[in-house]
């Protein structure tokens, strides 16, 4: 507002009350995959869950009000107020790409990566968590204070596989969770599962501690998840996904009262997870962190979906804009035009949100890299499905609707 020459007070009212549109859709479409995933979601997949609808709904209060308040504040007190340093005053504005004219190279490039996706499902297939094929936890409590990864390392040695090691409580409690022969009837496996984890911590424990003392002092419980519950933590994560989709399909064909925004959109949420999938199957066992598909999976899947969406919203906002404006122009033009009019706060976005992630992937221990590394995934694939998929998409869609109105259009003018 303020670049199209208008005082700072009537900048900041313009300019607050025409990003309302995009700030409630964007969240709102979010906050619809924040209580799907509560709905569908168990555990600690709820709890993220209703963590972030609570943080939705705060964002979007003190993006609405909180903030706005603070600025009326700076004003009245005729306090200095600027929106951008001198270097970044005009980064990314003014720019005229054509993203339209470059859809069909970005619908070569993310159908070879999606071509990628299900051959690498084909070959090699997922790294899939208990919550999907079950498994056995351990709560073990050592006598002085551990490091996850010693006993992740020992463990691997004997179990053939690494299983994944938190703790909890004091830093000398630990739980332990794996995959070993989950798949086996036989009564006798868990009995091997105790001996083989008092085979892999022994050099962690006191000299001289017997398997009897170990699973009876120093083992504090053990549980296990059959295939069958599994199987419906499967179920659900499938189920929530998909009435994610189908919400924000709705809503956004509701809200722009056109299907076609909603195809867009929802095609593009629907490249975003593949992509995100296509990284979990290519890269687990390479990358030095789990890479496993579980309902934390899940829950960085949906709010993918949410950022992503939010993204999208923005430049369908400003397309919505622009058509109410300029009628009579080329439906690429307007597109174009919103894509780079809202360049700046889609990297903005992204580089602000990433900022926070990757010191988190670099430094974060391995019960949260995964699933940091998702969010750090679907940021970067999100923000270019927004501007090189669902836009596109949605252009495509309307592009014959919209030649058949402007015609239309003519012929009632000229026969006036």
């Amino acid at each position: 507002e303020r670049l199209k020459g208008k005082g700072l007070t009537t900048a900041v009212d313009d300019g607050f009350r025409n990003a309302l549109s995009a700030i409630i859709d964007g969240n709102v479409t979010t906050l619809l995959t924040g209580i799907i995933l509560g709905v569908f979601g168990s555990g600690p997949v709820r709890g993220f869950a209703t963590t972030l609808v609570i943080g939705i709904l705060t964002s979007m209060f003190t993006a609405i009000f909180i903030t706005r308040l603070m600025i009326l504040s700076f004003l009245k007190h005729k306090w200095k107020l600027t929106f951008a340093l001198p270097w970044t005053k005009n980064l990314l504005q003014n720019v005229n790409f054509n993203f339209i004219k470059a859809r069909k190279v970005t619908y070569v490039l993310s159908a070879v990566l999606i071509l990628a996706v299900f051959i690498s499902l084909g070959v090699r297939g997922f790294d899939a968590g208990i919550d999907f094929v079950g498994g056995r936890t351990y709560e073990v409590q050592f006598k002085q204070p551990v490091s996850t990864e010693d006993v992740a390392n020992k463990l691997e040695q004997v179990l053939q596989e690494r299983p994944q090691v938190k703790v909890f409580g004091e830093s000398n409690q630990v739980k332990i969770t794996t995959k070993y022969k989950i798949q086996e009837d036989d009564e006798s496996i868990d009995a091997e599962v105790d001996s083989l984890i008092y085979v892999g911590l022994k050099p962690m424990l006191a000299e001289n501690v017997s398997k009897e003392e170990f699973l009876g002092d120093y083992k504090l419980s053990s549980t296990k998840v059959g295939p069958t519950i599994a199987l419906d933590i499967r179920r659900e994560a499938v189920v929530a996904v998909i009435l994610a989709l189908i919400a924000i399909f709705l809503y956004i064909m509701i809200r722009f009262k056109n299907w076609r925004y909603s195809a867009g959109a929802v095609l593009g949420l629907a490249h975003d997870t593949l992509l995100v999938i296509g990284v979990y199957t290519l890269l687990w066992g390479i990358v030095p962190f789990t890479l496993e598909i579980d309902q934390a999976f899940i829950a960085a899947v949906l709010t993918i979906i949410g950022y992503s969406i939010n993204d999208t919203v923005v430049v369908f906002d400003r397309v919505r804009e622009y058509v109410g404006l300029y009628p009579n122009r080329k439906l690429e033009e307007t597109f174009n035009h919103a894509i780079n009019s809202t360049l700046s706060r889609t990297v903005a976005t992204s580089f602000s949100t990433l900022i926070v992630l990757i010191p988190m992937v670099i430094f974060g221990g391995d019960s949260i890299r995964g699933f940091v590394f998702s969010l750090t995934i679907g940021v970067l694939v999100g923000t270019y499905s927004s501007v090189f998929i669902a836009s596109p998409l949605a252009y495509d869609l309307g592009k014959k609707r919209r030649e058949r109105l402007q015609r239309e259009a003519a012929q009632k003018a000229a026969r006036k």
